[in-house]
């Protein structure tokens, strides 16, 4: 696609791919010369009922007619309706409603602070994961583990010490500096390439807050909302947060996000300690309440896990014994594939090919499909992205 020249008003912070969508449908992407693309990357983990779904269509259009926003000065049936739905599944007790992931992992880092000063802490610090991401605000990029992109924005915020991920002999070590107020920690690290941790390193960390008296915050922004065939990627191991963060699959592609907290968590932050203009409004909650009902009602999640472990099943089988690729791994629809080399260009001939898909870490391709992805959809994928990583092992050494 040739530049119009209008891409030069945005500010250049996005690297984009030379392609315009100009409509969609379930799993489906249409460019402006009516090219038809797999969608394999869900908006990054956000349109898991697919695109242009028509019953949040209709529930969008109906509340568009009725009423947009107030502002959190009132009451918000649809926000309470919501919160109440939220807290059934997560068993969180009290819910903080904003407009995205970073925003609920900046609700979740001021509510750990506050937590410690409530205690007497003078410099609260949270601990958080090497690989790590939480966002691109001052203070949930302090909070990210990656130097890379942290480069260009010292000094960042005090208050956090990183430690490495699914180590839960560091965690415990890091948590004796009585400073320490909470772990902030990723189930499954997304932007960090799909690195799943090993089984009970969540329920390790819950014995280890427990008996300090640590807040156990789960940034589920990506594995949220059916995901990684569970509601929530802890559920995985029967475990309950103190905090909960969410966002991407909420709205299905209408901004919201939400900062979950029970027990003495759900109690910290008072009138006037933190708020959100936007958060919550009729509108995002009318979509987000449909969105909790669809996956409920068309079992999405038994689907989640099925398709993504016959996903990896047929990779495994195509890939696995390739030399250069070193494994492959996920958990229901969050799916990596991991190359010994820097492979961003993978994407790049995909989207040649008319599939959607995008490197994570530098080497890891990173598959996040709609939760909707139909059986030949998947075929697709496996057939394409098999053909696609064969040949780039074979000429790039």
């Amino acid at each position: 696609m040739e530049s119009d020249g209008k891409e030069d008003y945005l500010i250049p912070n996005y690297q984009r791919a030379p392609v315009k969508f100009v409509r969609g449908q379930g799993s489906i992407l249409v460019d402006s010369d009516d090219n038809k693309y797999l969608d394999c990357l869900s908006g990054i983990a956000v349109c898991g009922l697919g695109h242009a779904h028509p019953e949040l269509a209709q529930a969008l259009s109906e509340q568009a007619t009725n009423l947009w926003h107030t502002s959190n000065l009132y009451r918000v049936e649809l926000q309470e309706r919501l919160a109440s739905s939220l807290s059934e599944i997560t068993k969180q007790k009290r819910v903080f409603f904003c407009n995205s992931g970073a925003e609920a992992n900046e609700a979740a880092i001021k509510l750990a602070k506050k937590y410690g000063h409530d205690k007497g802490i003078k410099a609260p610090i949270i601990v958080t994961m090497n690989g790590s991401f939480h966002g691109r605000t001052m203070a949930t990029l302090s909070a990210t583990g990656n130097p890379k992109v942290h480069s260009g924005f010292s000094p960042l915020l005090q208050g956090f010490k990183h430690i490495d991920y699914d180590s839960a002999e560091e965690a415990a070590r890091a948590i004796q500096d009585r400073d320490v107020v909470a772990i902030l920690v990723e189930p499954i690290q997304g932007e960090g390439g799909i690195v799943v941790p090993e089984k009970g390193y969540l329920s390790k960390l819950r014995k280890l807050c427990n008996e300090t008296d640590t807040l156990l915050m789960l940034d589920e922004v990506q594995t949220g909302i059916g995901r990684t065939g569970e509601w929530f990627a802890f559920q995985e191991e029967g475990i309950e947060p103190d905090v909960l963060t969410i966002a991407k699959g909420l709205g299905n592609g209408i901004p919201i996000g939400a900062c979950l907290a029970k027990g003495v968590a759900g109690n910290v932050l008072t009138p006037g300690t933190h708020g959100s203009t936007f958060g919550g409004n009729p509108l995002v909650a009318r979509v987000a309440l449909k969105v909790l009902e669809i996956i409920e009602r068309e079992g999405l999640l038994e689907r989640a896990r099925y398709l993504g472990d016959w996903i990896r099943y047929q990779f495994k089988e195509k890939l696995e014994s390739l030399a250069g690729v070193i494994e492959i791994r996920g958990r229901g629809l969050m799916i990596g594939i991991e190359l010994d080399r820097p492979c961003a260009e993978i994407s790049e001939v995909a989207l040649k090919e008319k599939l959607l898909v995008n490197v994570a870490s530098g080497n890891v391709v990173r598959l996040l499909p709609p939760l909707i992805l139909k059986d030949e959809e998947a075929t697709m994928l496996v057939e394409k992205l098999s053909a696609i990583i064969k040949e780039f092992l074979t000429t790039k050494r």
